[in-house]
């Protein structure tokens, strides 16, 4: 049960900050209330009456969600847990007795400690394929099927073990057990649906004040976090100020190092794979992004703030008193943080849901490429993270930032780009959108998370440590192929995950990793990748004007594009490479044009030669390029018609006889000829198209230009 204690104040809730609550919070008070439980497993805020449950579902989260209510018997009431399947409800009466209560028919029946001696710490419901329900003793584990024709509890397996205190999140589907003087040593279990994993015995680091101490590890210093899909346990060291964080294994708990903290009092929340460490005393909140491997916090240390509170003018009293009592206890005593991202706010009664501000965030970093790597990886609000980055490529070009951060920058995007290409995070939500820079449209890539463990809870490793799905079923799906072959080149091998730098995990471990059981209906990915056509329109196109006087340093921005692009097999539309010839030709770079040409640096399209010729004025071998470019393309209509408007209708006609190009219009070389004045052009024209077109001298175009033909020469004849 959630404890009372006294407020704390606070202020300003104008100022910045990179987390926030939104209001109105989910109003929880109830009359006659006992306390408030948390049902994780249900995602049910829990308020038991002397005779009734009172819950309220905060998945998804809305502020006026109506609560359920069902009715008990009175009694004491010490937990209070919904089965999975919500068909029972399960209320600890004491240390040594649950009651169940069959919701559909209000049939009853107890499970009792066998010894006096032996307290139950605590129970939880399980999807596991071999129980049901788990009750922690202070024995050990005890493992019960529920039998619906007997209404009872079969005892399925018992794990003996001395236990202190214990905890556990439906979200990894692990258990902590904690034993010792001390409280440091630790046995886990993970009940997955393959089963139950039993982890290796491991002692939590603590550092004593001299050599005689003996600190004893809190429960509430120990949390159970997972982050893109990996299971982690975070243990305050209140001695030594840090925050030790431990990674579980099938065969091994690895300590992966510690995080300075400020705070005696430390309360973690996980935010769109964000670990948010709430200094509580000093009353700000530190960022971290686990996936990079970095003790460095992802932005300065702000306070937690409310976003959405009404204007004092139009607030009702009600909503005053709300705001005074929320402001004058923010991160008071009363506060409970409940995984992974809720706050219960006990002495108010309020439910709050901890958002990430990722504008404020990539505000507040100058390292373009990692704020990138930041955003790309957010998945709850795909839609603001890509309309960030495009701003963020955007603006370092227009500020004309040092070249090789602008290099690293897009290749952070374009590597994110294939690597959701090969994972299929990208394809998931159906359609691919177009993006605007001043607001992308609604995505409908929607879900939450990569289902990437395998039935056992166990992560593999063989391509990479990441958290992301890189399964045989993703890379086998149709549709993913059929649109991953419209960005990657079809003789590549595929993506280089291994390299994909803040994509991929490049310290792989031999051991496997233990992973949470992630639910069917989460594994739906969002992404914020940004394919190369929106990168050219919304960032590299848009700056153009605006670089008129600095085209040399778009066109090496430019050059890394392609670079980047072809490193990542993926491939690149034809405007990307019509940009680079028309930055290059306005700086009458015509040289290196035909080395970029020549080199395939530059793709050769039907677009790329059109904008050869157009830019051919101020040098002809640049036009004989483009024309060079359309015969190699096999353009012969295009190439045929360029050869007519630059007067070589007779060369045209030639071509066109000898590749039998049918398209061209006869009237096409008729009035190119007409126009040069000169009959015998005309007649030689006339003359082709009566020897190679049948039917020709029957067409009204015969009749009109042998009179023309007439008019300008009767000496001559046809």
């Amino acid at each position: 049960m959630f404890g009372n204690t006294s407020m704390v104040g606070f202020g300003g809730s104008g100022a910045l900050s990179h987390a926030y609550i939104h209001y109105p919070p989910l109003k929880c008070r109830y009359d006659g209330s006992r306390g408030l439980f948390y049902d994780d497993g249900n995602k049910l805020l829990i308020s038991p009456t002397s005779d009734q449950v009172v819950s309220w579902k905060v998945s998804p989260f809305t502020s006026d969600v109506a609560p359920i209510t069902d009715t008990i018997s009175e009694g004491p009431i010490l937990s209070v847990h919904y089965s999975l399947d919500l068909k029972l409800i399960a209320v600890q009466r004491s240390n040594h007795e649950i009651q169940f209560w069959v919701r559909e028919t209000g049939e009853t029946f107890t499970q009792k400690s066998k010894s006096d001696s032996d307290s139950i710490l605590g129970f939880f419901w399980t999807d596991c394929a071999v129980c049901d329900i788990v009750f922690v003793k202070t024995s050990g584990l005890d493992l019960y099927a529920y039998v619906p024709e007997l209404k009872s509890l079969e005892l399925v397996e018992t794990k003996k073990m001395n236990v202190s205190w214990y905890i556990y999140t439906h979200e990894s589907r692990l258990v902590l057990l904690a034993s010792g003087m001390q409280c440091k040593s630790f046995t886990g279990y993970q009940l997955s649906s393959a089963g139950v994993i039993r982890l290796p015995r491991f002692e939590m680091a603590m550092t004593k004040v001299d050599a005689n101490s003996k600190p004893v590890l809190a429960t509430e210093d120990v949390h159970i976090v997972t982050v893109y899909g990996r299971i982690y346990c975070l243990q305050v060291d209140r001695v030594a100020m840090l925050l030790h964080s431990y990674r579980f294994y099938r065969d091994a708990v690895i300590q992966q190092g510690s995080l300075p903290i400020y705070s005696s009092k430390i309360a973690v929340s996980v935010v769109d794979n964000v670990l948010l460490v709430h200094q509580v005393d000093a009353k700000v909140i530190l960022l971290y992004d686990i996936f990079a491997d970095s003790r460095t916090p992802v932005s300065a240390p702000l306070p937690l703030l409310i976003r959405g509170l009404p204007s004092r003018t139009n607030a009702q009293s009600s909503e005053t008193t709300l705001t005074s009592n929320t402001m004058a206890n923010l991160y008071g005593d009363d506060w409970i943080f409940l995984v992974p991202d809720l706050i219960c706010d006990v002495g108010n009664g309020f439910l709050w849901k901890v958002h990430l501000d990722l504008e404020a965030i990539s505000a507040s970093n100058s390292e373009v490429p990692s704020v990138l790597e930041f955003l790309q990886r957010r998945k709850l609000e795909p839609k603001k993270a890509k309309h960030l980055c495009l701003e963020l490529a955007r603006s370092v070009i227009i500020e004309r930032r040092p070249l090789p951060m602008v290099f690293r920058a897009i290749d952070v995007l374009l590597k994110s780009f294939a690597y959701s290409l090969k994972t299929g995070s990208y394809l998931k939500g159906g359609k691919m959108e177009k993006t605007t820079i001043s607001g992308v449209p609604e995505n409908s890539e929607s879900g939450k998370f990569v289902k990437n463990e395998s039935e056992s809870g166990v992560e593999s490793r063989t391509v990479h440590d990441s958290g992301f799905s890189t399964s045989d079923s993703e890379d086998n799906n149709p549709s993913i192929k059929k649109a991953k072959a419209k960005f990657l080149n079809t003789n590549s091998s595929g993506v280089n995950t291994e390299e994909a730098s803040g994509i991929g995990d490049h310290s792989v471990n031999e051991n496997q990793s233990l992973n949470a059981n992630v639910s069917e209906q989460e594994s739906q990915v969002t992404s914020a990748a940004i394919p190369p056509d929106e990168l050219y329109s919304f960032v590299l196109a848009s700056v153009e004007e605006e670089m008129i006087a600095d085209a040399s340093y778009l066109f090496a921005i430019i050059v890394e594009f392609i670079r980047s692009a072809s490193l990542e097999k993926i491939k690149l539309q034809p405007n990307i490479y019509v940009l680079a010839v028309r930055l290059l030709a306005r700086n009458e770079r015509y040289a290196e044009l035909g080395l970029f040409i020549m080199n395939k640096i530059i793709e050769p399209s039907k677009e790329v030669a059109l904008q050869l010729l157009e830019t051919s004025r101020q040098s002809i071998q640049t036009r004989k390029l483009g024309l060079d470019m359309m015969r190699q393309l096999m353009l012969h209509h295009d190439y045929i018609v360029l050869l007519v408007q630059d007067g070589c209708y007779l060369e045209a006609l030639r071509f066109a006889r000898k590749h039998k190009v049918s398209t061209v219009r006869p009237s096409l070389f008729l009035e190119a000829a007409y126009a040069s004045n000169d009959p015998q052009h005309l007649a030689a024209v006339l003359r082709f198209f009566r020897d190679f077109k049948p039917g020709f001298a029957t067409t009204s175009e015969h009749s009109t230009y042998i009179r023309a033909l007439a008019d300008m020469s009767p000496s001559i004849t046809s």
